[in-house]
């Protein structure tokens, strides 16, 4: 049973269930119990599974760990601590774990300077274990064990296999999921969520389950993805629903009044005016932009533009950089020395990066989450308000970031997917599982299906990956793949097959796939190198830019993409494509409704002034903002038509130059449903009238072109929502993305070996 906690305890509730220690401890450095405690010690003292859902810098990670640490100051006191591990604390972040360890350090250090006071000895024991722990470390814990383990869900996996190590888990009674909703929504969080029901069958205890998200919905899916199952019913699970206590100060801004009528050059230089004076009145500001390379350029202009402002007070953090660089950034931010720090989504989540008193976001983030989760990051401390300006440089993403702030202020949150029965996580984790012990397939399955993402696996695909691991399909030995577990039907028990599939199996696992690069060539001279992700989007004869110079795709061999130069051609598919965000289907269905209520303001001939009062009512935007919308709304109105929620707007254009015809979709349902949408009808097209069609995509829509005419509606009127699936499949049979899908997917299930015997294979 799911239910949200509709009252806080009393502090005197808690304070009651305190060890004198503790309590001496907590007040020597809090005033009072914040809210989420309120909501959160009692109940995971009452060892009840608790999701806490409360915005960055709410005190999460201290509720989550307050109890858990009275109850070891309790056992230590009576001389009944243990060399074993109480509780296992997982994020998603090695970095968000280091941060983790250093603020326990702290408290830890201070409970145990009370206790020798009073002449008792406590010593309580806390170590990370992740991809970075060295083998020493290892062996350390093994002999001194930790009482809480920090770690990973890809170490998770790991040590639930490992034959010493695993041995300890078994007195484990409490779990904490950090940023479980950066988890919940992708196949980490499946390998993760089936990870839990092992170390529960593993361990002695009743695990409590602690969950600590951001802003994320809905909460009544997140917390039955962390409890999961216990004899085909969802276990218990209170939510504490504590996300908007904070004051919120959001605006979108406008760098000119008028976004059409203004060169770019002037865009550019407002833009950085604007930066520099909101950095200035401000002691830390944080700026996020969607892509690293839009991160080294405004790090670049403030630089070059305000030379006497920054110089070693700026930073740039993002992926590409280093680890070195990326520490040294954050520890700047901690202590207060940059006055500025850009960064591309890599701050995004609660790394302790010290006080910020403003952020700003340069473009949509594309999701009203991803957006609070950034905002958050100002005023992190539990009662300084969150405050956020958006800059916008065009005018959809004006109107995309308006009724993105409207949302976030008005608590109106996006909501998460979460992956079921992925069958590649499942083969990985059956490995997993083989390894440590036999095991009976019904008792696996059993298991397994305790998992909320396997709640609804059928049980003759589980029976078809447990033939493929077995090395039933015989054929699957000539492209050396060979069989990880043996499977007794008479018995119907599972064990591992061989010495190597244990090293196989550590060295392999995890569900983030290898992006590799791809080569581009003319013939065999190579000319640079592209993501995967991009090669995906590229259909042959598509026009893209690298390095400067446009190239026409032609096809793909391996990891080698084929081109040939077209420098007289513009491209067809943007060079930063694969970098995007996409826009998400919840907000982009927001702004079809606020596009909506303008048409219906200009159909009844309402004034400038009038609209312009509904514009600011209705959204948080300063005048030059407004004064766009109006402008972009009142040209659509009068010389085309208003795309929304019950409308797409289908238009051609024939290009003289290129004699090339063009049909655009004005379908802004995010890239997602676009890249749908548009190779359904393209593939009907091809069929239909047997020529080739170009495809690009957004989020506000896409476009089909070719040299001849498209007869599109007629394409688009024989797509029904019972044949889509199938047109889709037919679509991608022969196409990159396949390929590439189909890769991630056989390195997930150990089809396709990303290490072996030390070698790195691509």
């Amino acid at each position: 049973m799911i239910e949200f906690l509709k009252q806080h305890y009393k502090d005197q509730d808690i304070i009651k269930i305190l060890n004198p220690i503790v309590k001496e401890w907590f007040f020597n450095t809090f005033k009072e119990f914040s809210l989420p405690q309120l909501y959160g010690v009692m109940e995971i003292h009452k060892q009840n599974n608790i999701l806490i859902s409360a915005p960055s810098g709410g005190t999460k990670t201290l509720t989550a760990f307050l109890s858990i640490i009275n109850e070891l100051v309790n056992l230590a006191e009576k001389d009944q601590l243990e060399n074993k591990i109480y509780c296992v604390y997982i994020s998603p972040l090695k970095a968000l774990n280091n941060d983790i360890f250093r603020n326990l350090e702290q408290p830890l250090k201070e409970i145990i300077e009370i206790a020798k006071k009073k002449n008792k000895e406590i010593k309580i024991k806390v170590a990370v274990r992740t991809g970075d722990t060295t083998a020493a470390e290892k062996q350390k814990m093994l002999r001194d064990v930790p009482h809480i383990l920090i770690t990973t869900p890809e170490s998770l996996s790991i040590i639930l296999t490992s034959i010493k190590f695993k041995e300890h888990l078994k007195y484990v009674k409490y779990v904490i999921v950090d940023e479980i909703h950066s988890l919940a929504e992708n196949k980490r969080g499946v390998q993760l969520s089936l990870n839990l029901e092992r170390l529960q069958n593993l361990s002695n205890f009743n695990i409590t389950r602690i969950g600590l998200s951001a802003t994320i919905a809905p909460l009544e899916n997140i917390a039955e993805f962390l409890v999961g199952l216990n004899n085909e019913k969802i276990r218990n699970c209170k939510i504490a629903d504590v996300r908007f206590p904070k004051k919120i100060d959001l605006k979108v801004l406008c760098p000119v009044k008028d976004l059409i009528n203004t060169n770019q050059e002037e865009i550019e230089t407002n833009l950085y005016n604007l930066l520099d004076d909101l950095i200035q009145q401000h002691r830390t500001t944080l700026i996020f932009t969607n892509t690293r390379s839009g991160t080294e350029r405004v790090v670049h202009h403030l630089k070059e533009k305000f030379p006497k402002n920054y110089t070693e007070n700026i930073g740039a953090h993002h992926g590409s950089l280093s680890k070195t660089h990326r520490l040294d950034i954050e520890n700047r931010l901690k202590k207060g020395e940059l006055k500025v720090c850009v960064t591309s989504t890599s701050l995004e989540l609660g790394i302790d990066i010290g006080y910020i008193d403003l952020v700003i976001l340069i473009s949509s983030p594309k999701s009203i989450a991803r957006g609070l989760q950034r905002f958050a990051r100002s005023g992190h401390k539990l009662y300084d308000a969150v405050k956020g300006k958006v800059i916008v440089l065009d005018r959809d993403d004006l109107v995309e970031c308006a009724v993105l702030i409207k949302n976030s202020v008005e608590r109106n949150i996006d909501k998460i997917h979460i992956p079921e029965n992925c069958l590649d996580v499942l083969s990985q984790e059956i490995i997993g599982i083989a390894i440590s012990d036999r095991i009976h397939i019904d008792d696996l399955l059993k298991l397994i299906k305790q998992s909320y993402c396997f709640r609804n696996l059928d049980k003759e695909d589980f029976l078809l990956v447990i033939d493929y691991l077995s090395g039933k399909y015989v054929s699957l030995e000539e492209r050396y793949i060979y069989a990880k577990i043996w499977y007794d039907e008479e018995t119907g028990f599972i064990g591992k097959k061989g010495k190597l599939t244990r090293v196989i199996y550590m060295t392999n696992i995890g569900t983030i796939p290898d992006e590799t690069f791809v080569l581009v060539k003319i013939g065999n001279e190579v000319v640079g190198k592209i993501d995967e992700n991009f090669l995906e989007r590229l259909t042959p004869s598509d026009i893209f830019v690298l390095g400067g110079q446009v190239y026409k795709y032609k096809f793909s061999r391996g990891m080698v993409a084929q081109v040939e130069a077209s420098p007289q051609r513009p491209p067809t598919v943007p060079s930063w494509f694969s970098e995007m965000l996409p826009l998400n289907f919840d907000l982009a269905l927001e702004i079809q409704k606020f596009r909506k209520y303008m048409e219906e303001k200009f159909k009844k001939n309402l004034s400038k002034k009038e609209i312009l009062d509904f514009i600011n009512n209705y959204l948080y935007v300063e005048d030059n903002a407004a004064n766009s919308i109006y402008e972009y709304f009142k040209e659509q109105y009068l010389y085309a038509k208003i795309p929304n929620e019950n409308k797409i707007l289908v238009e051609f254009y024939y290009d003289e130059y290129l004699d090339k015809k063009y049909v655009i979709f004005h379908s802004l349902y995010g890239r997602r449903v676009n890249n749908v949408l548009s190779r359904a009808i393209a593939f009907i097209i091809a069929k239909l009238q047997h020529i080739d069609v170009e495809i690009s995509v957004t989020d506000n829509g896409f476009y089909l072109s070719s040299n001849k005419k498209i007869q599109v509606l007629r394409a688009f009127k024989l797509l029904k929502s019972e044949n889509l699936r199938k047109i889709l499949e037919q679509s991608i049979e022969d196409g990159e993305i396949l390929k590439r899908r189909f890769r991630h997917c056989a390195a997930r299930s150990l089809m396709i070996l990303r290490e072996y015997k030390g070698n790195k294979r691509r």
